[in-house]
C-alpha cells in the first residue's frame, strides 16, 4: 500500500503510526495532515479512493467528513456574530420566527446551537427526500415539540442541527453559510473544503466503504431513535444530489489538509495564517462551554460550545480545552489552543463508534509525543 506526503523532521513518528493502519489492514484508503502554528509539519495520503482500488488516493481527492463540518459552520455563524448579525444569547425564534413553534419561542441561538433544543430528529416519518430540500425541510423542523425541556441539557442533533444552522443564517445574510464560507474563507486562503460540493468537482470524491457491522449507539431511548434510527432519520448518502446540497450539520467534503488548515482558527483562537476570520472575543463566545454532562443521543459525559465540541473524553489529545469533532465512520479533527497544533484524519473504511475511532486515536497519540 503506497504511502505518499511528507513529515517535518521530528514527527516521523506519525507516518509510522499513520503506516501502520495500512499494515494492519485497518484502512482502504485515508490522509491525515496536521499544523503546528502556521506550518504544515504532516501531510499524508495512503491507499484507493475507490472501492476497486485501482485509483490512488492522492492531494486532491475529496471525502465527505460527515459530522466533522460541524464546527466550519459554526465558525461561519461565528462570523456573523461578529458583524451583528446574530447574537448566541437572543432567542433563535428572533430571527426565525417559525422556529418557536410547540415551546421553543425561548431557545437562544447557543442553547440550538450546543444541541440543546430538543429537536434531534423526527419521531414521526417525514419523505426522507426533505433532507435535501434545506428550507423544506427546515420548515417541518421548526414545527416540532422539544423532546425535553430547555435547560435539562443536550441530545446530540446529528442532521438536524446543520438545518438550524442553516436557516439561520439564510434568515439573517442574502447568502447560504456554504456560500459565505466558500466566498469569504476557502477561496481567499486556498482551502479545498465544500458544504454544497459543484457537480464539478464530483470527481474527486472517494468511494465509501460501508461497515460491515452496525453502529454502535449507547441508548435505544426516543431520543437516539429519531436522531438515527428510523427509515427517515436520513437521506441516501453520496448520491449527487446529497453532495451538491448544503447540510452544514453532514456533508462537507474536504482534503485533509483543507480541514486541518480550517481547525487551526480553533488552535490560534480564530486566525488562519495572517488572516483574522473571527476576534479572540468572539472565539471565546463560540467555543466556551454551553453544556455539558451526559448526552441522550452520544456515549458518555460531552461538552459543547456554540456547535463546537470540546475535549471532555480526551479522545484528541491531552488537552481538555481542545475544540474537536468526529464524523460518521471515524473522520475527525481539532484543534489545540495550549499547543497551536491542528490536525484533520478522513477515510474512506467507515468504523462503527460514534466518537472515538482506534486509527485516527493511534495518529494523535503519535502527533502529540512528537512535541
Amino acid at each position: 500500500m503506497s504511502i505518499t506526503g511528507f513529515t517535518a523532521a521530528g514527527f516521523e513518528p506519525v507516518r509510522a503510526a499513520f503506516e501502520a493502519n495500512f499494515a494492519e489492514g485497518l484502512e482502504h484508503g485515508a490522509c491525515f495532515a496536521a499544523y503546528l502554528g502556521d506550518e504544515l509539519v504532516v501531510d499524508l495520503r495512503g491507499g484507493f479512493a475507490d472501492r476497486a482500488g485501482t485509483v490512488a488516493w492522492d492531494e486532491r481527492t475529496l471525502c465527505p467528513v460527515y459530522s466533522a463540518t460541524k464546527p466550519v459552520a459554526a465558525l461561519v455563524v461565528a462570523m456573523l456574530v461578529e458583524r451583528g448579525l446574530v447574537d448566541y444569547d437572543a432567542p433563535l425564534a428572533d430571527d426565525w420566527p417559525e422556529f418557536g413553534a410547540a415551546g421553543k419561542q425561548a431557545y437562544t441561538v447557543a442553547e440550538a446551537l450546543s444541541h440543546q433544543a430538543g429537536v434531534p430528529g423526527f419521531a414521526e416519518p417525514i419523505d426522507p427526500q426533505l433532507w435535501l430540500d434545506p428550507p423544506a425541510l427546515s420548515a417541518e423542523l421548526a414545527k416540532l415539540s422539544p423532546m425535553w425541556g430547555r435547560g435539562d441539557g443536550s441530545g446530540y442533533h446529528p442532521l438536524t442541527w446543520g438545518y438550524i444552522a442553516g436557516e439561520l443564517v439564510r434568515r439573517v445574510s442574502r447568502r447560504s453559510l456554504g456560500t459565505i464560507l466558500r466566498e469569504d474563507v476557502c477561496v481567499p486562503l486556498g482551502i479545498d473544503f465544500w458544504i454544497g460540493l459543484p457537480e464539478s468537482e464530483h470527481g474527486r470524491c472517494a468511494e465509501l466503504l460501508k461497515p460491515k457491522a452496525a453502529a454502535q449507539f449507547p441508548h435505544r431511548n426516543a431520543e437516539t431513535r429519531a436522531a438515527f434510527l428510523t427509515p427517515w432519520a436520513a437521506a441516501p448518502r453520496g448520491t449527487a444530489a446529497w453532495r451538491m446540497a448544503e447540510i452544514p450539520s453532514a456533508n462537507g467534503h474536504a482534503t485533509a489538509p483543507a480541514m486541518a488548515r480550517l481547525y487551526s482558527a480553533f488552535a490560534q483562537k480564530g486566525r488562519i495564517g495572517e488572516t483574522r476570520v473571527i476576534a479572540p472575543v468572539t472565539w471565546d463566545e463560540l467555543t466556551c462551554e454551553r453544556v455539558s454532562g451526559e448526552d441522550r443521543v452520544l456515549p458518555g459525559r460531552v461538552a459543547f460550545g456554540a456547535g463546537v465540541m470540546r475535549n471532555l473524553p480526551l479522545i484528541y489529545g491531552p488537552n481538555p480545552e481542545t475544540l474537536c469533532h468526529s464524523g460518521w465512520g471515524g473522520s475527525g479533527a481539532f484543534g489545540d489552543p495550549a499547543t497551536g497544533l491542528a490536525g484533520a484524519y478522513i477515510m474512506n473504511k467507515q468504523g462503527t463508534h460514534l466518537l472515538e475511532d482506534a486509527r485516527r486515536s493511534r495518529i494523535i497519540d503519535a502527533l502529540y509525543e512528537c512535541l
